[in-house]
């Protein structure tokens, strides 16, 4: 049995067409959504982050999906960039795989407060083995 040339294969249908569409609208207002202060979902993230325990880290997607709000981890990296330094533990959270996002002196700030919590490095990244902090039911936002 032969497959039709490309110049013969039918169109996609609209209702496809429609669909990719309301997919990418989708996206567009969860990153929309996401660098927009909301402050049900601010108030969420920070009970997570503030559970984090010294000498542990979490990542920008852990902390958001335990706070109820699956891939807005970006609302996660605003909230700590917009919110006063003292105010919450920034320096744990980090990027996925242990990775630091910060650059330059912020970079290096965190690299230090996490070392004198006793969080140790393999590189550039951490350990998430021994030092990623899992967050139990009870902690997590509901």
């Amino acid at each position: 049995m032969k497959t039709p040339s490309k110049s013969k294969r039918k169109a996609p249908s609209n209702y496809f067409a429609l669909d990719q569409l309301s997919v990418e609208r989708s996206k567009r207002q969860l990153l929309r959504d996401a660098i927009r202060p909301n402050e049900e979902r601010d108030v969420a993230f920070r009970r997570m982050i503030l559970s984090i325990p010294a000498g542990k880290v979490s990542t920008y997607s852990v902390v958001a999906a335990a706070a109820g709000y699956p891939r807005y981890h970006r609302a996660v990296a605003r909230l700590l960039r917009t919110d006063p330094v003292d105010h919450l533990p920034w320096h744990r959270v980090v990027g996925a795989g242990g990775e630091i996002k910060l650059q330059g002196a912020a970079e290096y700030e965190q690299r230090a407060r996490l070392k004198l919590e006793g969080v140790q490095f393999d590189g550039k990244r951490i350990d998430m083995e021994r030092f990623e902090h899992s967050f139990e039911t009870w902690e997590v936002y509901r």
